[in-house]
């Protein structure tokens, strides 16, 4: 987002609203680099004066590592899957729906998804969903080419790139091998399939990322051909001009994914102010500019009437339904399984 300001108006506007400022600023918000986009909520802006402070996360690994620790904000940005155990590690409390002026406005399919309400609470306050999927250079590769077994053929080696994290890469691989069905509790032969795939394309990775701008510009320079990413990097390299698509095919494989705001026990900022914040994001207009600049869906139905049409039918986001039966969800998997996959993932990356 591009913000233009001139001197004189600015500091104008700091002296008349120091109080709004200093109250603006006192909310923090532990999130995903990026989110800070003023964009996102705008009504807050407005009410408060200033942007909330922002602490950022590069994994929910890292993030849950953190709070464990001691790390105190007022809101935090997990995807579903870990809200579960986020509440067991007793890190967040319930939302009060009451408060929250667009929770009847949220898509039916997003709040049925599990994390979002925990045994009858609601402790996550959906804001934007998408997708997980292969993202190659149509230059490249033909649209009749591409499959997840591609990324495993010894002529991409060194041109592929999956994420850091092993939650993201078994997703990947349980599609490669047919058992997106049973992700969240693979057996011992599926998790050793799944295993195994990995270190089949393991040769060919030439980075697992951790910061998406990294795979955006390896992709756009032709480094990379593929890549493992969020809906945001197709965006990106469309806006840049790269010959890059992403492959919504359901048969050959998507991952879908919900992911928003919840409120930290470890939380000192008022009420009221907490949930001004959870109103401006979960608000039609934050949708709108979610979709529209970051190639995004958001979880507020009423976002998309009002947003660009020719978008919403290109990402596919005018049937949601669809999307979320077609594709592997992002859900909490089997504690026990997390704990495999995390220390096999770290094997494969070492080459063993």
């Amino acid at each position: 987002m591009k913000l233009r300001s001139t001197g004189a108006m600015a500091l104008s506007t700091m002296l008349s609203a120091g109080v709004a400022l200093a109250d603006g600023a006192a909310l923090k918000v532990f999130d995903w680099s990026g989110y800070e986009d003023q964009g996102f909520f705008g009504a807050y802006m407005e009410k408060h004066g200033a942007a909330p402070t922002y602490t950022f996360f590069g994994s929910q690994d890292e993030a849950f590592t953190k709070l464990q620790s001691g790390f105190e904000a007022d809101l935090a940005h997990p995807c579903s899957d870990a809200v579960r155990k986020w509440v067991a590690a007793d890190l967040i409390q319930p939302l009060d729906p009451s408060k929250l002026d667009n929770w009847d406005a949220m898509l039916a399919e997003i709040k049925d998804v599990d994390g979002i309400v925990i045994d009858g609470e609601v402790y996550m306050l959906p804001f934007e969903w998408g997708n997980t999927g292969l993202i190659y250079r149509t230059d490249k590769i033909a649209d009749d080419q591409i499959s997840l077994q591609l990324l495993a053929d010894p002529a991409y080696q060194g041109k592929v790139a999956i994420p850091d994290a092993a939650s993201s890469a078994y997703a990947l691989a349980s599609l490669a091998t047919g058992n997106a069905a049973d992700y969240t509790n693979l057996s011992d032969e599926q998790f050793q399939a799944a295993s195994d795939y990995l270190r089949s394309v393991h040769p060919n990775v030439r980075f697992y990322w951790s910061d998406a701008g990294q795979m955006d510009q390896a992709m756009a320079s032709g480094e990379l051909e593929m890549g493992w990413a969020w809906n945001q990097s197709e965006l990106n390299l469309i806006w840049n001009e790269t010959p890059a698509k992403m492959m919504r095919d359901v048969d050959k494989g998507i991952a879908t994914w919900v992911c928003g705001y919840v409120h930290l026990k470890s939380s000192t900022t008022p009420v009221d102010q907490i949930y001004d914040q959870l109103n401006a994001l979960s608000d039609a207009a934050s949708g709108k500019y979610i979709i529209e600049s970051w190639g995004y869906p958001h979880a507020n139905a009423e976002a998309y009437a009002i947003s660009d049409q020719d978008l919403i039918a290109q990402y596919g986001f005018d049937d949601p339904k669809a999307f979320f039966e077609g594709s592997l969800f992002f859900d909490a998997v089997d504690p026990a399984l997390e704990a495999k996959m995390l220390k096999e993932f770290e094997r494969i990356k070492s080459g063993f």
